[in-house]
């Protein structure tokens, strides 16, 4: 959530950033319009109970000198000033439920270097990276030439290779779900494999659950703006996550650390799940929006001092990966109107799909300032005593789906094969996918 004292100190500011984030500012003001009424009503309702305390010892004061009439005044008005506390503080909890409702779906306000723009065609491409040419200024890139054996869609090579297996995914959860068989299987293992050997140097390996609580989800701004998206336990009041960054958030939350202790690194690898509500017709296709996939995260509590340090951090060990596995790329800076909900700045990684002939995101790493921290009370103790909310940084580094479909697309040849980046070679164990008798019969009409 946004610092309340920065809307009340300077309201204007706050509309004016808010606004560059297509938030109107009627919301901006009935935002801080309900924040001023909570606090009066708080403040009445101290005052009365304070007075409420004075009279009930001056009762007993009362009756201990044998002034009966007077106590029993007293008391008579400590009652009524009692229902009358009783009736600020159910005023303060409306009051708190309609400001909540406003402020935990009021959008980070975005930092001063993220480009202005009202959406995703406002964003600015930062930089391109080819095997062929490294990274190249935007007005200076040229896409690589893709022979046309390389421009078949990958679900198309998945299925001929005998690796994908769409239809059988279907049958068992229906549309939109994945199903990887033999060196398919071995590739989605050896990529998380991989990643994380990358990572774990600096980052500390977690495996978190896969279902959380209902705060947990909150904690990160995934509810309530985005329950339509979320697959729900009902009977439990459980969620299923849509990225390993909610459970790795709320790692510290409702807890102070120590300033010496950060910046604290994490690395998870976990399932996603996403509904894709209203994803009907966009890009549904194979691999390249699903209900659920695989995904290895990067996460970090800092100081607001490192906080840009672990976001290029972050970034540069998803490219490096991008690298390392020869896919091309680029790197977008995200307008103030595309940010999401919890994010000052956001760069997106998207990798050329030569199959579709689209470009593919694959990665966001944000900076969420306090953002969530504040919505999940993680604080740390700075070296003067003072108790601050630390910042946090993410990414995705990386999801897998879209990733193995630029894959099967670049490195297929002429008869159908696929061959894999050098790096894969100790977790694969070969260095090309061919076709497998085994895993490519067809499903059967009966079945």
């Amino acid at each position: 959530m946004i610092d309340l004292r920065i809307l009340r100190d300077n309201p204007e500011h706050v509309v004016r950033l808010l606004g560059t984030r297509n938030v109107p500012a009627d919301e901006v003001a009935e935002l801080l319009r309900l924040d001023t009424e909570l606090r009066q009503a708080l403040a009445n309702r101290d005052q009365v109970r304070a007075s409420v305390n004075q009279l009930s010892r001056s009762v007993g004061e009362l009756r201990r000198t044998g002034q009966i009439e007077e106590a029993n005044r007293a008391q008579l008005e400590s009652r009524s000033l009692g229902e009358r506390a009783k009736e600020l503080e159910a005023r303060a909890q409306l009051l708190t439920e309609a400001r909540d409702a406003i402020w935990l779906v009021t959008p980070n306000l975005p930092s001063k270097e993220a480009p202005i723009g009202e959406d995703e065609r406002d964003n600015r491409i930062v930089r391109y990276w080819s095997p062929s040419d490294g990274h190249r200024d935007a007005d200076a890139f040229e896409l690589p030439a893709f022979e046309e054996y390389q421009r078949v869609p990958h679900w198309e090579t998945g299925a001929d290779l005998g690796i994908l297996d769409f239809e059988r995914a279907r049958k068992i959860s229906g549309s939109m779900f994945s199903l990887f068989r033999g060196p398919g299987a071995r590739l989605l293992r050896s990529l998380t494999s991989l990643a994380l050997d990358m990572h774990t140097e600096s980052f500390e390996e977690i495996r978190p659950p896969t279902l959380v609580k209902r705060e947990t989800m909150q904690a990160t701004g995934h509810l309530p703006k985005f329950v339509d998206e979320a697959y729900a336990i009902e009977r439990d009041d459980l969620y299923l996550i849509p990225t390993a960054e909610v459970p790795l958030t709320s790692l510290g939350r409702n807890e102070i650390l120590d300033e010496a202790e950060l910046p604290l690194r994490f690395a998870a690898y976990t399932p996603c799940f996403r509904r894709e509500a209203g994803a009907a017709g966009r890009d549904t296709r194979g691999l390249l929006r699903l209900h659920e996939f695989d995904k290895v995260e990067l996460l970090a509590y800092c100081m607001p001092s490192q906080g840009y340090d672990l976001l290029f951090e972050v970034l540069r060990r998803a490219e490096l990966l991008l690298q390392g596995l020869g896919l091309t790329y680029r790197v977008l800076d995200l307008c103030t109107g595309d940010l999401g909900q919890s994010s000052a700045r956001t760069f997106d990684l998207e990798v050329y799909s030569p199959g579709t002939d689209k470009w593919l995101e694959v990665s966001s790493v944000s900076l969420f300032t306090d953002y969530q921290a504040r919505r999940a009370n993680i604080r740390y103790r700075a070296s003067t005593g003072d108790v601050n909310y630390v910042y946090t940084v993410n990414g995705s580094a990386l999801a897998w789906g879209r990733v193995v479909a630029a894959m099967l697309e670049v490195g297929r040849q002429p008869d159908g094969s696929v061959v894999l980046a050098e790096v894969l070679a100790p977790y694969f164990g070969r260095p090309t996918i061919t076709k497998s008798v085994k895993s490519s019969a067809p499903i059967s009409e009966e079945a």
